[in-house]
């Protein structure tokens, strides 16, 4: 029996349709603020019953708007100034591309200097270890507040600036997808100054103030602290010194800007991605010089098949004639474009989830095996790849037809070879 337009939308909806949509915008900001709870609770345990949650005076502090606010206010400073490249994103429906600054890396460097001159004055930066759950709250609120703003603004796009898996009528659904693509204010994007911005540059502050937390209290950093701030400063600085790649991700080209991605990138990258470093403040671990070494070989395997298998699509993606993938074995779609069967991708479909899955067990290692707290991190982020990979084949099978099919038999492993 055929789907009618409304049936055929509904059946498409991601994350659980209407229902995921109301439940998520309630439980992940919850489960924020629990996950904090626990890591700086002693005993640190998941299932502890009670759970340590913080009492209600804890969930606010008079300066933390200030501190988000300037937070803010500096990264929308450091992306507006005219330094770095302008680059093109990908062709829209109507046929336009927008220009993108290119200077979250030269934003990195900035912010980096500020911090050393905030600590050479004396600044108390680990005091943010005792504001960690008021500044979630304050970032969460936030995100809500952006996604609304979002969300009623929508209504004055136009129709090809929708974007299509936001745009389904059901108001609860649209809040949380996103109903336009890509919103601006004049030539500021809001969407892809969220992405590296505030939220992943912050997640760098957040660990270097677990770090100075701890020198206040043992008076020097732990070997694993310093692995786990290099490990994530280096994946930080990568993203953002190849800013320019975000643009052909799925992120940007597909999905409308709503609390799903706001709420990501303001509340839970900063304050679930740096659950080690502030899991190590509370409860310090010693690692043995061959351990520690065994985790920087982990790291650095993870990071190659990243950055090589990330580095390849982007190029493919922008100029298929480059020297560096030319030689490469394809397969012609319908579409006009070629999907890759060799290098990284014929390899695995995704390469890339793979050195993330690497990377994020690396992290998560130096914290030690006693408590799963630390490795909340890769295994909600296996899930999300997982997940995310589902959504990539339904699209790439819908986008391409037989020639996804006939690449899916030249490269039958999804992430991890042989296993997935």
């Amino acid at each position: 029996m055929k789907l009618g337009k409304r049936e055929r939308r509904s059946a498409e909806r991601e994350f659980g349709g209407t229902l995921g949509a109301t439940c998520i915008p309630v439980f992940l900001p919850l489960t924020v603020l629990y996950l904090l709870s626990v890591c700086q609770s002693p005993r640190a345990s998941v299932l502890q019953w009670p759970p340590p949650l913080p009492h209600t005076s804890h969930l606010w502090h008079p300066w933390v708007p200030a501190i988000i606010g300037g937070w803010i206010a500096l990264q929308i400073f450091l992306y507006m100034l005219p330094v770095g490249k302008i680059s093109q994103g990908l062709v829209l429906r109507d046929g336009s591309r927008l220009k993108y600054p290119i200077n979250g890396f030269q934003a990195l460097c900035v912010t980096g200097l500020l911090l050393v001159l905030c600590l050479w004055l004396g600044m108390p930066l680990g005091h943010l270890f005792e504001l960690m759950v008021p500044l979630a709250v304050c970032a969460i609120v936030v995100a809500y507040l952006l996604s609304l703003y979002l969300y009623i603004r929508s209504f004055w796009a136009s129709p090809h600036a929708l974007a299509l898996g936001g745009n389904t009528g059901n108001p609860l659904y649209d809040f949380f997808m996103g109903r336009e693509l890509n919103p601006r204010i004049g030539s500021f994007d809001l969407k892809y100054f969220c992405e590296l911005r505030p939220g992943l540059i912050g997640w760098v502050v957040l660990n270097l103030a677990m770090l100075m937390k701890e020198v206040e209290l043992r008076d020097s950093p732990s070997l694993p602290m310093l692995l786990v701030n290099v490990f994530q400063l280096l994946y930080v600085t990568d993203a953002l010194w190849n800013e320019e790649a975000v643009l052909t991700t799925m992120d940007i080209v597909h999905d409308g800007f709503g609390f799903m991605l706001a709420f990501g990138d303001l509340a839970w990258v900063p304050f679930t991605y740096s659950l080690q470093a502030a899991f190590l403040v509370v409860h310090p671990h010693t690692l043995s010089p061959l351990t520690a070494l065994g985790i920087i070989i982990l790291n650095g395997v993870g990071y190659y098949i990243f950055r090589r298998s990330n580095s390849q699509k982007n190029q493919f993606r922008r100029d298929p004639t480059h020297k560096s993938v030319a030689h490469l074995e394809t397969i012609a779609t319908a579409t006009g474009k070629r999907l890759l069967v060799s290098g990284w991708w014929g390899f695995v479909r995704h390469p890339n989830y793979l050195g993330d899955i690497l990377m994020a067990l690396a992290w998560s290692l130096p914290c030690g095996v006693s408590h799963i707290l630390p490795y909340f991190y890769v295994i909600y982020f296996t899930i999300l790849l997982i997940h995310r990979e589902d959504r990539d084949e339904r699209q790439c099978r819908a986008k391409y037809g037989v020639a996804w099919d006939t690449y899916c038999r030249r490269v039958p492993y999804r992430i991890i070879p042989y296993l997935y």
